[in-house]
């Protein structure tokens, strides 16, 4: 086929732009698909490290095929990952078993770091529920580096905890070790402060958070066997399966606040009661929070029901002379002591 010497250069235009379109530097699609790759290999070998330091941690060893069976990789990459960070000398082999070298243990730290303070992040500055700050983060912690690390760590004030109450790694990579017991462990009128409520698995994590038990919450353990865990807390009685209670971690307490008993949740307000309001859980964060002091629910501001709902919810709250609707998860976060009670 002959080419006029105008078609021949239009073709060589067309193919100098598109060569110019793929090998772009930075910006082409080869280095695109590049970027995508190691982004991939890098999430791989992060997720590992994390594994193997909360097995490490829990005295676990972990062997090729326990990678296999809990990773949600190819098989083929898992093992070409491992190559690499024993390459890397981020991990060793022994007896069939990976261990953290002291560059992966720090490395895994950081990871960790990332994770757990955009779990903070989600829960202090968005209005995401804390059902997506796992999934949220998991994505989240292979994308920031260094520098975006140590930024929003200074943006939320260094904190020492997530919102499940975990230990943040310091950017030195040192982490508090973890407290309590687990609260299917404690003994009959015990009364302990929840300090940790592990979001993994996320079946009974989920089950956790339908019963509405919050984190720093008192409880006082009334019942404690083979089949349920039975625990007052906030005015309410709560009952929950011993695999259940056994993701709850607790502090216990070497003797009870008087104080405590008369704890109760606005939520559990009736008609015709008023109540003082003693403070928010620690549970009401970021926006919302601020919402609900600037509504005037402060300590010391007395509140009663102004109307309620037929449906249930929300119900109106009267406070400070102005009825203000909440719902049933928003008033739950709201701690009060009764000062009067209706008929």
């Amino acid at each position: 086929m002959n080419y006029t010497p105008i078609t021949s250069l239009a073709i060589f235009f067309g193919i100098c732009i598109l060569l110019f379109f793929v090998f772009r530097p930075k910006k082409g699609i080869y280095f695109f698909l590049k970027s995508m790759y190691h982004q991939k290999d890098k999430t791989i070998i992060e997720d590992i490290l994390k594994y193997l330091y909360h097995n490490q941690t829990s005295n676990n060893s972990i062997s090729t095929i326990d990678l296999t069976n809990t990773l949600n990789f190819p098989n083929t990459i898992i093992i070409e990952s491992l190559k690499k960070m024993m390459d890397n000398e981020l991990i060793i082999l022994e007896h069939d078993s990976y261990k953290l070298t002291s560059n992966g243990n720090e490395y895994a730290l950081q990871i960790i770091r990332a994770h757990r303070l955009w779990e903070k992040y989600l829960s202090e500055k968005t209005g995401f529920h804390k059902t997506e700050w796992h999934e949220r983060a998991e994505r989240k912690e292979h994308e920031l580096s260094p520098t975006d690390i140590n930024n929003l760590s200074s943006l939320l004030g260094n904190p020492k905890f997530d919102p499940h109450g975990d230990p943040i790694p310091t950017k030195k990579g040192k982490i508090v070790s973890k407290r309590g017991v687990h609260l299917s462990s404690v003994k009959e009128n015990t009364v302990a402060k929840i300090i940790h409520i592990e979001d993994e698995p996320d079946i009974i994590y989920k089950q956790i958070l339908a019963e509405n038990i919050h984190l720093y919450s008192i409880v006082r353990v009334v019942e404690n066997n083979s089949t349920r865990v039975v625990f007052h807390s906030e005015g309410e009685q709560f009952v929950l399966a011993p695999i259940v209670a056994g993701n709850i971690t607790v502090s216990v307490l070497e003797k009870s606040d008087l104080e405590e008993d008369n704890i109760a949740r606005l939520s559990s307000l009736k008609m015709g009661e008023t109540a003082k309001i003693i403070g928010l859980s620690k549970e009401s964060r970021g926006e919302s929070r601020r919402r609900l002091l600037d509504l005037g629910f402060v300590r010391g501001a007395t509140v009663g029901i102004d109307l309620l709902n037929p449906l249930g919810d929300p119900k109106a709250y009267l406070i400070k002379g102005t009825a203000i609707a909440l719902r049933k998860d928003q008033a739950a976060k709201i701690l009060i002591n009764k000062i009067s009670h209706g008929k």
